[in-house]
């Protein structure tokens, strides 16, 4: 009988644990998104009203639409990987006619909210189920997160360079 008790306590006691771990897992998910919306808050405040039109070459995408590009993988990798269905369509963000700095401020801070709050409804059990991305890439949901991470980064980090040429200053790095 006491092994029994103490059999179902340890179990008890290991499935808090899990449940700790796995909340953890979206807890920090969440803050590193946090993170990133407030550095990309610091870009879009950094480049004057002027810069948002700047292209380093013909070819390459203004300030604002590589804002608005990363806006737009945002919304597509939090939906596909949530099951959120985005506000807005596919492409929409970076299709904007209005690019001053504040639609594109709203609009990129909007894209944020949505991702962090698509994630803090999610599970560890809903981050660790499968999920095809773009119709050809296999992976976790929570590995579909961690991709749009990294490339909302690699679209803020090119831009450091339109800060620059603009003549403001870029950011100081906010890792942690």
């Amino acid at each position: 009988m006491k092994r029994s008790r103490l059999f179902l306590s340890l179990l008890f006691v290991l499935g808090l644990c899990q449940m700790a771990v796995a909340q953890s897992s979206v807890d920090a998910m969440v803050k590193d998104w946090e993170r990133s919306k407030a550095y990309t808050k610091e870009y879009l405040d950094a480049m004057p009203e002027s810069g948002y039109a700047l292209k380093p070459t013909p070819e390459m995408r203004s300030f604002a639409e590589q804002m608005l590009h990363l806006t737009d993988a945002n919304y597509s990798f939090a939906s596909a990987a949530s099951g959120e269905k985005s506000p807005i369509a596919m492409g929409a963000s970076e299709k904007s006619t209005d690019k001053s700095k504040a639609n594109v401020t709203k609009l990129v801070m909007d894209g944020y909210d949505f991702v962090i709050n698509s994630v803090k409804k999610m599970t560890a059990a809903q981050l660790a189920e499968s999920v095809k991305m773009f119709g050809r890439f296999d992976m976790t949901k929570e590995a579909a997160i961690a991709k749009c991470l990294e490339h909302q980064a690699h679209h803020r980090g090119q831009t450091t360079v339109y800060i620059r040429l603009a003549g403001a200053k870029p950011p100081q790095e906010k890792l942690f």
